[in-house]
């Protein structure tokens, strides 16, 4: 139902009104059953709707601090050919922006965007007086119809919405999300440092198992440094699902080291005092270290010494 609705809006958005449109009827089910978010949105992208696209000249417009996709330019050629070759479809939204330097702020449309500068043309756009709340859950409502996000966009954007001290509730909306969704999407971002996302990129055929996997690895104590990661990352490989898996396989690695450093690492006897007598001793590996207390006593430890010989035979003979 809430894409049902997004969609609706969006298509609105894709005409060039010249009035506004009619008002919706009182029994409009898809409207009165969506979260109250999700409506106060819907009015949003209705007024928007009303409003003819405008012409941009996209160096007056200026990129958004959070974004729900780490590089648009990546497989942009389709897009910047589609252009070329019948028009923009689909107008971006921008909101209007305060102080020095470009006009408007992007608050979708990223990508149409980036391919209009590649062409070096206008792009068409609405434009909005809009918060940053109002931005950022438009951007996540409208990519969340249309675009799917890798798993990693989808947990960096969320956490990004909360830190911009959006709710669970509403963040679950924004992106159609369940709850248990979400909080795995949070855990991921903060376990893993978030230079390493970044140097691994977006990953778009690698899911939340791997992801997931990556996070229990980085968590673990033989795990190494921030910067020990990133120089597991092979720069050489292609693409991010190749990073991914490769640093997994490096860091799995480690693992199974460690767990067969320990399993051959000699057990150690711990310290054990002689019953009626001021002497202990410990035994760790081919080790053992006699431990006398008293100067009158040290003599024991000659003592010892001079029947080594004859301990070991007898020995021998036992085990023989």
């Amino acid at each position: 139902m809430k894409r049902d609705l997004l969609a609706q809006s969006l298509a609105n958005m894709n005409k060039k009104a010249e009035a506004p449109p009619p008002a919706a009827p009182a029994g409009n089910t898809a409207t009165d059953g969506a979260p109250k978010s999700l409506r106060n949105m819907s009015e949003v992208l209705s007024q928007v709707a009303s409003q003819a696209a405008q012409d941009v000249d996209v160096a007056e417009i200026a990129d958004s601090d959070l974004s729900d996709r780490f590089d648009v330019t990546v497989g942009l050629e389709p897009l910047v050919d589609s252009i070329r070759n019948s028009g923009q479809q689909l107008p971006v939204l921008l909101r209007y922006r305060r102080g020095a330097g470009p006009r408007y702020e992007v608050v979708y449309g990223r990508r149409r965007i980036a391919a209009c500068r590649v062409l070096g043309i206008k792009v068409r756009a609405f434009i909005k007086e809009m918060d940053l709340r109002e931005s950022l859950l438009s951007q996540a409502l409208e990519n969340s119809a249309r675009l799917e996000r890798s798993f990693i966009e989808q947990a960096v954007f969320a956490t990004e919405l909360e830190t911009a001290e959006f709710s669970r509730q509403e963040i679950c909306e924004a992106l159609a999300v369940d709850k248990g969704t979400l909080s795995r999407l949070l855990s991921v971002v903060r376990d893993i440092p978030a230079p390493v996302i970044r140097r691994i990129g977006a990953a778009h055929d690698v899911g939340r198992r791997p992801w997931s996997e990556l996070r229990r690895l980085v968590k673990l104590e033989i795990a190494p440094s921030e910067d020990g990661i990133l120089d597991l990352i092979p720069e050489g490989a292609e693409d991010a699902q190749a990073r991914v898996y490769a640093l997994i396989e490096a860091l799995q690695k480690l693992e199974r080291k460690s767990v067969a450093d320990a399993r051959a690492k000699p057990a150690s006897v711990p310290p054990r005092q002689v019953p009626n007598a001021p002497v202990s001793f410990s035994a760790k590996g081919g080790k053992m270290v006699i431990e006398v207390r008293g100067k009158r006593d040290e003599e024991f430890i000659q003592f010892i010494g001079d029947r080594l010989e004859a301990l070991y035979g007898d020995w021998i003979k036992e085990r023989d």
